[in-house]
């Protein structure tokens, strides 16, 4: 477990940082970019937990808690020695992105089929989930990207992938199961 006694290291001062297996890199590395806005996403989490309750909150808690074992599996490189690890790493895995596909299902049953796109808002749970969504889209473009290299667990970027649908259905029930929905009208201001 981490023990963290000092927040301040100054061993970032000039620019690098050290990734979970020591190397140390420059901070606006694509790897460092990726696992930065998985946190980004989370702390996006945190705002949108401002206004969930119940189920969903919990939802949503275990979903921050993935966004830090998916932090964990992205700063830590060289997949390929595992194995040889002082300590096992902390890989995201199937059964993760399986749950989130099955409360995507539960969640989904519900909602009428859409006849538009959503527009982000209604509710402020749902706004913030859209948000939610939107960074969680982006932090999958750069794991996705950083996957090119072929040196990240591919379940973390499927996570991402599953996690901004999560965020799609989940806003439409926090708009009362999509009934206060906002939809666009394609050209309604010309």
């Amino acid at each position: 477990m981490v023990t963290l006694n000092k927040i301040y290291t100054r061993t970032g001062d000039k620019g690098t940082t050290a990734l979970g297996n020591g190397d140390r890199v420059e901070k606006h590395a694509l790897r460092v970019t990726a696992y930065g806005t998985v946190d980004e996403t989370n702390a996006t989490v945190g705002m949108a937990r401002l206004h969930s309750q119940g189920d969903m909150d919990e939802a949503l808690a275990r979903i921050q808690n993935d966004l830090f074992d998916i932090g964990a599996d992205l700063c830590r490189p060289n997949i390929d020695q595992d194995a040889d690890a002082e300590y096992p790493p902390l890989r995201i895995n199937a059964a993760q992105v399986d749950r989130l596909e099955a409360e995507i299902d539960a969640m989904n049953a519900d909602l009428s089929p859409l006849k538009s796109f959503v527009l982000p808002g209604g509710s402020a749970l749902a706004a913030h989930l859209h948000l939610c969504r939107t960074v969680s889209r982006r932090a999958e473009r750069l794991a996705s990207e950083l996957a090119t290299g072929g040196d990240v667990t591919p379940a973390a970027v499927t996570y991402l992938n599953r996690l901004s649908d999560w965020f799609f259905v989940a806003s439409r029930v926090a708009n009362d199961n999509g009934q206060d929905d906002v939809l666009w009208v394609p050209g309604a201001n010309r």
